[in-house]
């Protein structure tokens, strides 16, 4: 049996090969199986954005979607964005899941705001199932790449005491957790 993610990998291939997305061949009709793919992320970007707020923000963040939305260069674009307090207060990109179709691309990606391109080959709720385990790491990896821009500071996990747990002051005055 194949995994989700080669199997997204094969339709990706497929698609290329074909010239379509799924059955669809024109502009028009590949933006339209877009609208309809994001509808059915929708759900699963939420989970895993929601996921990641209950482990490292301790449940502090805001999950937020954009909906389908133009862009500039006339490509479509999905954004459900986490933001926190500490986030926003250094002015640091929130941890996002992106799907995107640029105007001059074949089909639609996925990515974070710092993490690259994944096909976005959804047709149905299986597909859309199937994709939580990629937009966990998406997520994760916008995290990580967060923290490594920033600081770990911003992770509440880390820096809020949990029960049971001693605080000690550090040399420049934060506060770390034993």
């Amino acid at each position: 049996m194949r995994t989700p993610i080669n199997e997204a990998l094969l339709r990706h291939f497929r698609d290329l090969r074909d010239g379509t997305h799924g059955k669809a061949v024109s502009r028009e009709d590949k933006e339209q199986v877009f609208i309809t793919a994001v509808g059915l992320l929708d759900p699963v970007a939420r989970t895993a954005l929601d996921e990641l707020n209950a482990d490292l923000l301790l449940g502090a963040g805001e999950v937020v979607a954009s909906g389908v939305t133009r862009s500039r260069e006339g490509g479509l674009n999905a954004m459900w964005s986490l933001t926190w307090q500490e986030q926003r207060a250094c002015h640091a990109q929130p941890v996002a899941v992106v799907a995107h179709y640029g105007s001059d691309f074949h089909h639609p990606h996925l990515r974070g705001n710092t993490v690259g391109d994944w096909p976005l080959n959804v047709f149905d709720e299986a597909d859309a199932a199937a994709q939580l385990d990629t937009l966990r790491v998406i997520a994760a990896g916008d995290a990580h790449n967060l923290v490594f821009q920033e600081s770990y500071r911003l992770m509440p996990a880390l820096t809020r005491e949990e029960p049971g747990q001693e605080s000690l002051t550090l040399p420049d005055g934060t506060r770390e957790t034993t």
